[in-house]
């Protein structure tokens, strides 16, 4: 039994070169790991998670069913090229088994199968396995046809920008358009000149033979042959170099995340899965207001990453980011572009913890006592309204407060933690800390929502409850203890902080309070997919015209809706809209203040 021929060589090369490849970066990139990841790999691996990460690797990497919510044609082109393909080798390998019976058969064997079977004296053809298999290459070239489309038509396909590619991305990406349109030659001149074949190998078989003629075909036979295995060598060798990395690094991905591990704020092992699980596809792209509303092309996550994993990154595009989660929130595969982000800042720029906060350990300006904590964040500072409203608040509900920062204090640690200064941050967060735990606060609550994520992620208050005001204000108003007159005829729309909306997932808690109040008329963009108000403390890069120009653009958006106010939750926020509006703008905490029953 013949399962060898010389064309075969470029097939075989691609793959050894592919696999030994793959196996070389994966074992770096495991042995690496910290022990602290690999004990969350063993205690996980046992267990429903990995029932789970299997369901979402069909889910996502065959199917793509996250691309179909962005467009149903974008997604059915990706699901089209990797479930098509995915079908084609496991229909294929039972075909080769239905006709050579469970023995050894190389890896060679079901990719050239229709080569094989005349070479090995099989004359009789089985008619389902040559429909299904034609009717699976159809699927494949439908995929194949609309990537060719998306070339030329992208907007077709939901996407107005696409993605520069490098030159391996070029190479495979070439490599991977002629694969299947070589391999439906090859299998009609085979299906013209030795019969077989369905619908589609078989009918142009037919075609080809009264054509051109068998004896003409014969010359062309090898050579089709030759074609289609190098193609398949040149993508196997191109592709761990290249944005299909992806197709090996987003399994080990989904298994790794499902298991707890997670990207860090100081760069480890576990980055390499998420920046080589990305596939360049350009979702991310549109979403990224630096793009659209400053025709900034080379900053965006998909180049970020990519830079980064040819460790060619620079501070000008690792800075020039609001990091505000739009581009996150599409992303298919679901990685952490803001940590990532985050830690390659600390790479880039962080200054060892040199004593330079040591002045802090003494410095204790707050005031008050209660059990309820009040940080009021820097922003707030600077917005005194709020602050004002919130003293307000306080008084109404009989709420005694600790006021950490009211005369000033120390910043919570999260703008410099985005600047990449992680152990300045640290000692920001350790003052913090002991403070809140000295006064024995069991609720903290604050404004910013810059303040609100840090505080959750990064300061572990065990036994103290987190609450961004706007939680902390309906659940007075839910217990009876804060009444609030409503305003007939009062409309107001609601901006969504990014760190408040799609960094921490409060979104209904703001919008409970303004209905307490008024009526409520949302934007175009809200939820997950607001804007960001462009004055984000995550970008160094832009100026300030750039940042006007942003929040121009949302706050015409806001201004759409004909509401007499523009409510927002974060001071930073408030302040950034104000600038680009003549239109009335509030914090949350104000038209509660502005509204309370005497």
């Amino acid at each position: 039994m013949t399962f060898f021929a010389k064309f075969c060589i470029p097939f075989i090369v691609g793959v050894v070169v592919l696999f030994a490849v793959i196996a070389i970066k994966y074992l770096s990139w495991l042995r690496n790991l910290p022990k602290k990841d690999w004990k969350l790999i063993f205690s996980n691996i046992i267990s429903w998670r990995t029932v789970a990460a299997a369901w979402e690797v069909v889910c996502e990497s065959l199917l793509h069913r996250r691309i179909f919510k962005v467009n149903p044609r974008l997604g059915y082109m990706h699901m089209s090229l990797a479930f098509g393909w995915f079908l084609l080798i496991a229909v294929g390998w039972i075909e080769t088994v239905a006709y050579m019976g469970f023995k050894w058969v190389p890896l060679q064997g079901h990719v050239f199968f229709k080569y094989f079977v005349p070479l090995n004296g099989i004359t009789e053809h089985k008619p389902l396995f040559d429909f299904v298999m034609d009717l699976l290459l159809l699927f494949v070239l439908s995929g194949v046809g609309l990537a060719w489309f998306k070339r030329l038509r992208s907007r077709a396909l939901g996407m107005k920008k696409t993605t520069k590619h490098v030159l391996f991305d070029r190479i495979a990406l070439s490599a991977l358009w002629f694969i299947f349109p070589l391999r439906l030659v090859a299998e009609s001149i085979t299906a013209a000149i030795y019969g077989g074949g369905s619908f589609l190998t078989g009918g142009i078989g037919i075609l080809l033979s009264k054509s051109i003629g068998v004896e003409a075909l014969s010359y062309t036979y090898e050579p089709a042959w030759w074609l289609y295995s190098t193609a398949l060598g040149v993508f196997f060798i191109a592709m761990p170099f290249s944005r299909y990395m992806h197709i090996f690094t987003e399994i080990p991905l989904i298994f790794l995340r499902h298991y707890q591990l997670r990207p860090e704020s100081k760069e480890k092992s576990y980055d390499n899965f998420e920046l080589e699980a990305c596939s360049r596809c350009g979702i991310c792209i549109d979403p990224c207001q630096l793009q659209s509303q400053l025709g900034i092309n080379d900053v965006q996550s998909v180049y970020f990453l990519r830079d980064r994993r040819y460790n060619m990154l620079q501070q000008k595009i690792a800075n020039n980011c609001l990091m505000c989660g739009r581009c996150e929130q599409v992303c298919p595969v679901g990685i952490n572009l803001n940590t990532l982000r985050l830690n390659s800042r600390s790479s880039m720029r962080n200054i060892p913890n040199e004593g330079r906060y040591n002045y802090l350990r003494n410095v204790d300006t707050s005031s008050g006592e209660g059990k309820v904590g009040y940080f009021a964040g820097c922003m707030t500072l600077l917005t005194p309204n709020t602050l004002r409203s919130m003293r307000q608040i306080f008084e109404a509900a009989h709420e005694q407060v600790w006021w950490a920062d009211k005369e000033g204090g120390a910043c919570c640690g999260r703008p410099l933690m985005l600047s990449g200064e992680v152990d300045s941050a640290r000692k920001m967060i350790e003052h913090n800390k002991s403070l809140f735990v000295k006064h024995q606060i069991k609720t903290l609550v604050t404004s910013c929502p810059i303040c609100l994520k840090v505080f959750r992620e990064e300061y572990k208050l065990e036994g103290i409850e987190v609450l961004h005001h706007s939680e902390y204000i309906l659940r007075l108003i839910q217990k009876g203890r804060l009444k609030i007159n409503y305003q007939r005829g009062a409309t107001f729309t609601y901006h969504d902080p990014c760190e408040l909306g799609r960094g921490s997932g409060i979104y209904d808690e703001p919008r409970a309070v303004i209905k307490a109040v008024g009526e409520l008329l949302e934007p175009a963009h809200n939820r997950k997919e607001a804007f960001c108000c462009g004055s984000s403390v995550a970008n160094t890069a832009i100026n300030d015209a750039q940042q006007l120009t942003i929040a121009g653009k949302v706050a015409t958006e806001l201004s759409e809706t004909r509401a007499k106010t523009i409510v927002t939750a974060c001071p930073l926020c408030k302040k950034a809209i104000t600038r680009g509006t003549e239109t009335q703008v509030v914090d949350l905490s104000e038209i509660v203040a502005q509204n309370l029953k005497q």
